[in-house]
């Protein structure tokens, strides 16, 4: 990835669609993300602003968000601040990875109020500032930097704002190729090492504002085209690439590309051809929907990952131990399996009573149930009498009798849990952020996770879940349950006795209905590839889905949340193809 000063140059460049545009509402669904939903030139659009430290990225989204019930104390003060404003400008100070959003608003006073957000893009250090464009006072920011984090620079409510520390770079734009050839040579003259690629790829970098290494290693490589020419030759050759690179820049006729490279599996994006990168490339229209289908997968499952790791280690500890106690009732069982032997001697004594004297520790007699007739030595205590020596034997028979029947009941419950957790981890897997808190609530409600009665908004009796509806490509729409809240809703409540119902054969996932009595072959098969994408076998080949009509699929009473049996299916063996699914069209019901 290179969310460098060039991506941040046409992404401003971009963004100018935005300026007049009125904020009609300010969001913070993380506390690192804040989105604008702003209505420009006709359009409702959403502007994602995000200080993640992993994934810093500035840009429009049609992804949706899930908020907390309480707005934290950023979103409050940008709400205030910046709701029914008007964006001025949106202006990227030289190629710093900085984004400032000039934004105009009337107070409740009806006073002109002034404001400039402030976008930090840099790392772990990313940071989304309020502040005052004339005092150049900080407002407050979504992180919180105090002195003894840093001298140089404070972010605090009432600090000045001080801008990142300058490079003292030079920009691109405007360069001569007389200047350009003059530093490049003079740097490789002061070298102490031969000039190499990366060489080269330095210079470039710390010469010039905005580059980052995949940049400059890709200008380096058409220079180089196939060989390294001499240092005298390169600085040279490097001006065509340079030049080509920065009038496309100036022109705004960016290549946008997401490159994967074969050897490694890495992804990188750019705002350039990377043909040095040799692996699949993808072209986008726009540097927005670029950097969506960059960051937003990852960004979320990288959030919801954090959100559910108490879940996940909950859920396996209690995996575990089920399977522990399966190995013991499994011991249990083995020796409880010899109860007709306890049987068949208490019998052997009973026949025997008469040859049995009380003090005797055992007797020899014949065994009636052997084919071959064979004599059996029959332990006994001395301190019983015979008939009480029989009736010990008749006791420990019922005993093991009635322990495996218990153990036969304790293991079914023992499977069925291992059943439930395996579900409840896949759903986790594969859990959006509007997920999380139906499974959380769930597992409240199963015991596995102690009500903290924490204050907000209580859910309502019968609310219904959002599903998550694809349109499949004859126009046919197939709900998906992410979760049991929704599995359950979606098959018990939503689905009609004539719709199609389809779950991964004996594999946990999720419930899939074609909400039509009529569709073909093309709507059934990407059914099937969603009920095998939202299950445990996503990464695997031929997965079994059964399919049959939703009168046949029915919940038994007593059985865990999400749990159903059917009849009268058939089953279709697919290969889930991430790509094709992420192509249909999918909106949240």
């Amino acid at each position: 990835m290179s969310f460098d000063g060039l991506v941040v140059h046409s992404l401003a460049r971009e963004l100018q669609c935005c300026v007049g545009a009125r904020i009609n509402k300010v969001q913070m669904p993380s506390e690192n993300d804040i989105v604008l939903q702003i209505r420009a030139a006709g359009r409702n659009l959403k502007l994602l602003l995000s200080a993640n430290p992993t994934y810093p990225r500035v840009h429009l989204t049609e992804q949706s968000f899930l908020n907390p019930l309480e707005a934290p104390m950023f979103c409050m003060l940008l709400r205030k601040h910046c709701e029914g404003g008007i964006i001025e400008a949106i202006e990227q100070p030289g190629l710093e990875r900085i984004l400032q959003l000039n934004i105009r608003q009337r107070d409740e006073l009806g006073d002109l109020s002034l404001k400039t957000i402030v976008v930090e893009i840099m790392g772990r250090h990313s940071n989304i500032i309020l502040k005052d464009p004339v005092t150049g006072i900080i407002t407050d920011g979504i992180h919180h930097v105090t002195p003894a984090i840093s001298s140089y620079r404070i972010v605090m409510p009432g600090s000045v704002y001080t801008p990142p520390p300058e490079q003292h770079k030079l920009l691109p734009f405007g360069m001569s190729e007389e200047r350009f050839t003059a530093l490049l040579a003079e740097a490789a003259e002061a070298a102490d090492e031969p000039a190499s690629t990366r060489f080269w790829e330095q210079a470039l970098v710390g010469h010039f504002s905005g580059f980052s290494p995949l940049v400059a290693r890709e200008l380096v490589y058409r220079a180089a085209n196939g060989g390294l020419p001499l240092p005298s030759e390169m600085s040279a050759k490097l001006w065509a690439p340079f030049r080509e690179l920065t009038e496309k820049l100036e022109a705004g006729a960016t290549e946008t590309v997401i490159v994967e490279e074969a050897s490694t599996g890495k992804t990188f994006f750019s705002i350039t051809e990377l043909s040095h990168v040799q692996g699949e490339t993808q072209r986008f229209a726009s540097i927005s929907v670029c950097l969506e289908a960059y960051y937003g997968d990852k960004a979320e499952r990288d959030t919801v990952k954090q959100r559910v790791a108490d879940l996940f280690r909950l859920l396996s500890n209690e995996r575990s131990k089920n399977i522990k106690k399966m190995e013991k009732l499994e011991d249990t069982m083995e020796g409880a399996r010899g109860a007709d032997r306890f049987r068949i001697l208490g019998e052997l004594l009973t026949a025997s009573l008469h040859q049995i004297r009380k003090g005797d520790k055992q007797i020899e007699v014949v065994n009636y149930y052997d084919e071959e007739q064979r004599p059996v030595t029959i332990e006994l205590d001395p301190l019983l009498t015979p008939s009480e020596n029989a009736q010990r034997y008749f006791k420990k028979y019922t005993k093991s009798k009635n322990s495996l029947i218990a153990v036969q009941q304790q293991m079914t419950e023992a499977r069925e849990e291992i059943r439930y957790l395996d579900n409840l981890l896949q759903q986790l897997a594969s859990a959006g952020l509007a997920d999380i808190q139906e499974i959380r609530e769930e597992l409240t409600e199963q015991g596995y996770v102690r009500d903290r009665g924490k204050k907000g908004r209580k859910k309502k009796p019968n609310q219904k879940p959002a599903l998550a509806c694809y349109t499949s490509s004859e126009g046919i729409p197939i709900y998906v349950g992410k979760n049991n809240t929704q599995n359950e809703y979606l098959t018990n409540r939503l689905a009609h006795s004539g719709d199609t119902w389809l779950h991964t054969k004996d594999i946990p996932g999720s419930h899939v209905v074609i909400r039509s009595a009529e569709y073909g072959d093309a709507t059934l098969h990407e059914a099937a590839q969603l009920a095998a994408w939202f299950s445990q076998a996503k990464e695997s080949s031929q997965v079994p889905v059964d399919y049959t009509l939703i009168r046949h699929v029915r919940k038994p009473g007593g059985a865990k949340p999400g749990f159903v049996i059917y009849d009268h299916q058939k089953t279709l063996f697919v290969t889930p193809d991430q790509g094709n699914i992420k192509q249909m069209p999918v909106a949240i019901k």
